[in-house]
This record gives structure tokens, sequence and C-alpha cells, in this order.
């Protein structure tokens, strides 16, 4: 049974039964503070210029002829435009949705036919592809948000926006119109397999998925964030764009998310998410960085680390701190932890989180000893972002907390993860067939993850319904995890692929971490050269060793026998991996099926 939402001491916003009404009660109640800017404060907008400029753009998109219902296509990085313009699409009672800025032109044009939107905002940098992916699809108008080199021949700019603005708009009349009911934006898978699905999502799932979240984990209007996630990406429109109305946070917009550890310091954080790539990154530079100490207080860093590491096993396992551990750990945390997180802007966080894909445990602990209690959340696009946390005073390594207030989960009979609740989207766009395949009758959607509940309802996830390995001796295994064991092994690998599904035994493609490589390069007086590390006997001894010590702590039966370390990389959006980084199964299989091949024959 779903337990009751109880919000106390929430901003009014959360009171509100619509985005549009929660923003319009923020920026009367924030009006003098910051909700966004850029870096070092270049850009620095209150929420009451917000709520200005989205009147103004609103009017703007209603004299284009945007019409309650009718989407908007976005196709933008991290700015504070983003926000502005997806916001005041919204007011119009229209849907606004954003696009990947790695997409192809077919990628964009299959998105524009799908959504049959007529307006596009876009920055310069992506007017071309659009354009061309524009051929054959309702789209009439273009709106550009940056003005570097003066105006575009046929795109209009937000001057032009405001300029086209409908005599006698009535902008609060519009939004007022918005209902519970009324689609909210539409989220594009990323694709793994296939053309991506349209997720629609209401205004009455977000407003749902807000509350159940702040009753969760808690926060304040105090909160500062950084957008660096990609705008299509359901954690990034949830958790800093709407989020952020609902509590009159202040947004920092980070453009490119290879920048983001030049973003933290400025910020300084209230709360950090990152998926594990993020952190995992993180934990290699760290420890480059203990490595390179003088032997003397290497030693002392790695004591201390041992040691409270020792104290995170000892409470996550429910045992007693010994007195002496924890009093050495306090004098860490004062003279080696705490500055720390000072120096990588982390030191003001309140909240870390995790999600979108499996986080090895030792990244969680490590992180944990450290002062930053990363808590895994979990949940999809077709959940509206989060359907479980960690309460707000416990986190549970190993686990992706408990279900949300208002939320229940089940397990079918073969282990997936099934959720019913107000947060379930409304369905796929035109895809009536496939909303049927994933919500039954009763209202549980299926999530295609394979999970176990434990007594006290904190879920774990053991790996998705369709991606499990199941060898020719009908040993069932978790690629996700083995390949998450093989990451952490080493910072020279950067990406891995296993492969086993009815195969006697699993091998395994290897991709260099670009940072990994150039930090191994430095430090070894190697050339910093994929082509160079590639030969270098060094580096080879360092790939078999990770991959040794990945495999002590695999089943016999999960362990990699034979690997390929592949001079590619693979990029975000590329034909490896999708935008937010998760791995393209097939797509893998297929273009490097002779090295698959070559790995079981032994050539």
């Amino acid at each position: 049974m779903a337990q009751p939402i109880v919000i106390e001491n929430a901003p009014r916003a959360f009171r509100e039964d619509t985005i549009c009404a929660g923003f319009q009660r923020t920026i009367v109640d924030r009006e003098d503070v910051v909700a966004l800017r850029t870096k070092g404060g270049l850009t620095s907008i209150t929420w009451g210029e917000y709520g200005a400029r989205v009147r103004r753009y609103a009017a703007g998109l209603a004299g284009l002829g945007v019409r309650a219902g009718e989407t908007v296509a976005i196709l933008l990085t991290n700015r504070p435009e983003f926000n502005l313009v997806d916001t005041a699409a919204m007011h119009l009672g229209a849907v606004p949705f954003s696009v990947y800025t790695t997409s192809a032109v077919e990628q964009i044009h299959y998105l524009l036919v799908d959504s049959a939107a007529r307006v596009a905002i876009t920055e310069r940098a992506f007017l071309e592809r659009l354009r061309a992916a524009s051929a054959g699809t309702a789209l009439e108008a273009i709106v550009l948000v940056d003005l570097a080199d003066g105006a575009a021949e046929g795109a209009l700019t937000l001057a032009d926006l405001e300029a086209a603005a409908r005599p006698g708009f009535d902008f609060d009349a519009a939004w007022r119109a918005v209902m519970p009911s009324s689609l909210l934006t539409i989220i594009y898978t990323s694709g793994t397999t296939g053309p991506p699905k349209g997720v629609e999502l209401t205004h009455a799932n977000m407003v749902f998925q807000l509350r159940a979240f702040h009753a969760t984990r808690g926060s304040d209007p105090t909160t500062r964030v950084i957008s660096y996630l990609p705008h299509a990406h359901i954690a990034d429109r949830m958790g800093t764009h709407y989020l952020g109305m609902f509590l009159g946070a202040t947004v920092t917009t980070c453009p490119d998310a290879r920048q983001l550890f030049e973003h933290v310091p400025d910020v300084r954080p209230t709360e950090f998410t990152g998926v594990p790539r993020v952190w995992e990154k993180l934990k290699a530079g760290l420890e480059a960085r203990f490595a390179a100490e003088p032997p003397e207080r290497r030693a002392a860093i790695q004591g201390a680390l041992e040691a409270a590491l020792s104290k995170v096993r000892a409470e996550q396992a429910g045992l007693p701190v010994p007195a002496a551990l924890a009093a050495g750990v306090a004098r860490a945390e004062e003279m080696m932890f705490a500055p720390l997180r000072k120096t990588l802007g982390l030191d003001q966080a309140r909240a870390f989180f995790v999600g979108a894909a499996p986080t090895p445990r030792e990244v969680l602990e490590f992180f944990h000893a450290l002062g930053m209690p990363i808590a895994e959340v979990w949940g999809m696009s077709e959940l509206s972002c989060v359907a479980t946390a960690m309460p707000r005073d416990r986190s549970k390594i190993g686990t992706v907390g408990q279900a949300l207030p208002g939320v229940e989960v089940k397990l079918a009979e073969d282990g997936e993860v099934l959720i019913r609740g107000p947060l379930v989207m409304r369905g796929y766009r035109n895809m009536p067939d496939r909303t049927a395949e994933t919500i039954d009758p009763d209202g549980w959607l299926r999530t295609g993850d394979i999970g176990e509940l434990d007594g006290e309802g904190f879920l774990s996830i053991v790996d998705r319904k369709k991606e499990i390995i199941i060898n020719s001796g009908g040993k069932n295994m978790s690629p996700a995890n083995i390949e998450a064991r093989v990451k952490t092994s080493s910072p020279l690998i950067g990406q891995a692929l296993v492969v086993g599904d009815g195969r006697p035994f699993n091998v395994a493609l290897l991709v260099l971490d670009p940072d990994g490589s150039a930090a191994f390069a430095r430090a070894h007086g190697l050339p910093p050269s994929t082509a160079a590390l590639l030969e270098s006997d060094m580096a080879r001894a360092e790939i078999a060793r990770a991959i040794d010590q990945a495999n002590s702590r695999l089943s016999r039966v999960e362990q990699i026998k034979r690997y390929q370390l592949l001079a590619d990389e693979w990029l975000p959006g590329g034909d490896e991996i999708t935008p937010t980084m998760k791995l393209k199964r097939k797509a893998i299989l297929r273009k490097y099926a002779e090295a698959i091949e070559a790995l079981y024959s032994g050539a």
C-alpha cells in the first residue's frame, strides 16, 4: 500500500496543482532572488525578471500561432534561454520538448514529424542541422537565442519573438486555463534500440513527482544547483528545471558537461547529482591526486581513507563503530576530508545523488567515506523521473531506496519491477500499442528492470530484463554489474561491454578513458595518444592487472576470459552510447561483430 504524501515546511508553490501555477507563486515569493545564472554571474536573472520575460516570450509564441496542446521543439545547450522559452511555451498550454544536441539530422527529422512541431527554438551552432531536418515536416518558424554573428536569414531572434506578440493576448487567462491533466512535456527516450519513444507527461504527473520527492528528501529555497545534464533527459527537467521552479532555487547553467567541475567551485551547490560515470571519473581523479602526494602524506591519506571505509562498512552492516575508530575518522574529517570537499567546491552540498545506471558499491563507499554520502535514486522517464529514493536520514548502499510516498512497487513472477501511482506517464506519443504493452489495465507500469525487495522495502536493481546474459550453461548474469567492476578497476578504462549470451564464457570490449589515459601517459612518460598507449607494454600491463582485479571480485562464471582494447573513442550520442551514456548494446554487437568472433575463436 502506498504511503500518503506529507509535505512540511515546503514553499507555497507545492500547494499548486500545475507547474504554471507553481511558477507564478514563486516569482511573487522570490521576486528579487537570482533564479538563473551562468558561471561567474556573467548572466544573472532574478525570479521577477524570469517571470517578466516568460510573459513576453509567451505573447510572442502566441503571435507565431502556437496554441494550447501544440508542441514547440527546443534544441539548445544548457543556458538560461532554455528555461525562459520552455517556461513561456508551457504557460500557453503548449508542450515544449527538448532534442539532444548530439542528434543527427535524421533523428531530429523523426522528432519533428512525430511531434508535429511548427516552431523550433535553437542556437546558431545547430541552425543548419535543424534546417536540414525540417524538410518535409510541419516546421514553420525557427527562433535563434544567440546573436554572436548577427541575424541569420530566415530565422527569428528573441527580439523578433517579442515583437511578434499577438495583440490583445491575455497571458493570465492562458496559463490559468492549463489543467493538471494538460500535457506538460514530451521526453523522447534516447533509444538504445530503434527509434525513440515519446513519453508524454502531464502537469499532474510532475506536480506529484515534486511533492513526493520533496516529502522524502526535503530541500529549501536556498538550494543552488547546476544544470549540466541534457535538457532532453528527465533528470535535468525534473531536478533543476521544474523542482527549481517550486523551490525558488538558483540554477546555474553549464553549457558543456566537460566543464562541470569548473562550475562547481563557482556555484558551491547545495545539492549535487551525477550519473555514475561522473562519480567514477571524480573517484579516479581523486585517487590520482592522492597517489601524486609525497610518500608520508600519501600514507596518511590512505590510512584515513581505510579507517573511514571501515566505519562506513560497519554502519552499513548495522554494527557498532568502535570509539577509537570513530575518533580517528572524526580527526580525518576535520584535517583531510572537509578541506578536500572545500577544494572541490562541494563543502556546502547537503545532498548527493546518483541514478540512471548501476553504480559500483566501491564508488558509493568511497564517497561516503569522504563525507559525501551519495544516495542512489531510481526511476525512468515513464515515471516522471524518480520512483524510489533514500530516506533523508538513511542511505542503504546496494539499494536504490524505498518507494516515494504515494507510489506502489511490486515484483512480477520473473522479478520485473512494476510501478503504479500518479507519476506514471500518460502514454507514448502516437504509440497506443506500445503504451498498452507497458501499462496494464490495472495501471501497473512494466519497467523492464529486474529487482529485489528486502524486508524494509528497499529496492535493489539487478539488471535490465532484456540485457541479462544467459550463457550456454544456462547461468544468468548481469552484464551491467560485470562492466561496473571492470570500469572501476582502473582509471584507464572508460567504457566496457561484456558479451556472453549463449556463449561458453564472457569476453569484453574495452575503450580507454581520455582523462585517465592522459594522466597515465604523463605519469609514465608516454606520448599522450591512444595509439601510443595501445602499443605500450606498461598500459597493456595495467589493463591486464585491472581485468585480474575485476575477475577476483566476480564469480568464476562471470569472469572475463578474453578482451579486446579498442582504438576507438565512444562518445555520448555516437554509435555506441546514448547522450545519457547508456550502452547501445545491439549497435555495438553489430559494429564489432568481427572483433567479438575473433575473441571467441582465439584469434
